[in-house]
């Protein structure tokens, strides 16, 4: 067992994946594979099991699917510091909000680069970013064409926020990363993330992905300033 490494469960049907995924995790000094599960049954019963820091779950798996299997374990409070990335090829469509609102914290496309997988954990274990461009611009897009569309004045849950908190909190819900907050408002990025972290806390916001849902949910971001 490694020391302080971030431990990770892999819950995918395709066991040449799992192998590869596994083999990927395990070669970097500060990640380990904890478990493997190919049903999303047999994910969330592991994830009980281990209390892993992140789940890679992906949609589609016999007996339970992995949205299904995100619900439970993020409806689960002693499993409330579990993160879960969605892993996989429908990274473009309705998968997308229906996931975030099951409590899963970003995607990753399996179309992804090797070398890119271990970074994509860390990220999601320190809960800086949605790791998929792609699925963020997606999210806005879906969000953006749902038939009560965004409201059109801005919610009194954002009375919570500071002037900072909710200029932040939009550039989150714009895709930005706590680096790139940084360097736009020229600030550390220490203070990008306390603002994050205590945003998040006065609206309610499980991660990030939650916080990016609640910023267009309330108004705080529209469509004139979300293709900034």
């Amino acid at each position: 067992m490694k020391d302080a490494a971030i431990r990770v469960v892999i819950a995918d049907d395709q066991a040449l994946l799992r192998g590869g995924f596994r083999i990927l995790i395990d070669s970097a000094d500060d990640l380990e594979v904890v478990g493997e599960a190919e049903t999303g049954r047999e994910a969330v019963e592991i994830v009980r099991r281990t209390t892993p820091d992140i789940v890679l779950m992906d949609i589609r798996m016999p007996e339970l699917d992995g949205l299904a299997a995100t619900r439970e374990i993020a409806s689960d409070p002693e499993l409330d510091g579990v993160r879960i990335v969605i892993l996989t090829t429908y990274e473009v469509d309705e998968y997308v909000l229906q996931a975030l609102r099951a409590g899963a914290c970003g995607f990753l496309g399996k179309g992804m680069r090797p070398a890119e997988l271990p970074e994509a954990i860390r990220v999601a274990a320190r809960g800086e970013a949605l790791l998929s461009p792609k699925a963020t611009q997606t999210l806005i897009t879906r969000y953006l064409s749902l038939p009560d569309g965004p409201p059109t004045t801005l919610s009194g849950e954002l009375a919570e926020l500071t002037d900072r908190e909710r200029e932040i909190a939009a550039l989150v819900a714009e895709g930005m990363s706590n680096q790139a907050i940084a360097e736009y408002l020229v600030i550390s990025r220490q203070t990008v993330r306390t603002h994050v972290h205590r945003a998040m806390a006065k609206l309610g916001a499980r991660d990030r992905a939650q916080l990016v849902v609640v910023a267009y949910r309330t108004g705080l971001v529209r469509p004139a300033v979300a293709g900034r």
